[in-house]
């Protein structure tokens, strides 16, 4: 492909970087990214994304926006209350750049549908606020061999780590099974800082477009932790579970399972 006049002065920046350049600018307009969810997290993955010039981002969603969003959910606004987040981020993300088609999915993944969603994808970015997402897009990205970027936040605090199957370590090397319903908070009930879901989803959204680029090292086998109150981040090292009861020597887990949606939400 050619750029045309217009792309040349949008990706500029990105172009004139020697890891970047227009090579991987036309990997980044070629490459299909999946986010699962499109709210606090979703908006400024999404946003960053579309900017760059990911050619096809896919959102997964099932909700409706609502007033009480607005306070961190940079995509939606107050004229598009009550409308699917799907269609409000597809909306904004497109406004942004024509070069982008964003394709709305309305609904939540199933054991049996995500594999179908994920395998059209190159990588999976999960910005969801539920553990039974959570613990499903983990394990359809490992047995599907999918690059995932993971992120969560509560309160003033997020994380962000990059799961390369059979590489590095996955979700359940880290947590091996979702908490029981009502044992973490969700934000409804906690709160979160506005901003905070900025800082994560712009670091998810980093990770993504390395991993496109083939540039600089991911947060893979590592957990870094953000504390906005103190200004800090903390990076943690995660190995590899060789018991990990999905990814290890000997997996359990192998086939997709549904897990409760009692189980406690998250963002």
């Amino acid at each position: 492909m050619e750029f045309t006049d217009a792309q040349i002065q949008r990706y500029s920046r990105h172009i004139i970087l020697p890891e970047v350049g227009g090579k991987g600018q036309k990997k980044l307009l070629g490459a299909k990214v999946l986010l699962v969810g499109a709210g606090g997290l979703g908006c400024p993955v999404g946003y960053y994304l579309a900017a760059a010039g990911v050619g096809t981002i896919g959102i997964v969603d099932d909700d409706v926006v609502e007033l009480s969003n607005l306070q961190r959910q940079i995509a939606h606004s107050t004229n598009t209350i009550g409308m699917p987040k799907v269609e409000s981020a597809k909306r904004t993300f497109e406004a942004l750049n024509s070069d982008v088609n964003v394709v709305a999915m309305k609904g939540r993944l199933t054991k049996d549908n995500i594999t179908g969603i994920i395998e059209k994808y190159d990588l999976v970015i999960d910005g969801s606020d539920n553990f039974p997402t959570r613990y499903l897009v983990n394990d359809a990205c490992v047995l599907s061999r999918k690059p995932l970027v993971s992120g969560a936040i509560l309160r003033f605090e997020g994380q962000v780590t990059t799961l390369i199957p059979y590489e590095g370590h996955c979700y359940r090397c880290l947590f091996e099974a979702p908490p029981p319903p009502g044992l973490v908070p969700s934000c409804q009930e906690a709160g979160v800082l506005g901003v905070l879901p900025g800082v994560i989803g712009a670091l998810e959204a980093t990770e993504a477009l390395k991993i496109i680029l083939g540039q600089g090292e991911l947060l893979k086998n590592a957990l870094l932790i953000y504390n906005a109150l103190s200004a800090s981040f903390r990076k943690v090292k995660v190995p590899r579970n060789p018991k990990c009861p999905v990814c290890g020597e000997n997996p359990t887990i192998t086939e997709l399972q549904d897990y409760d949606a009692g189980y406690c939400q998250m963002g």
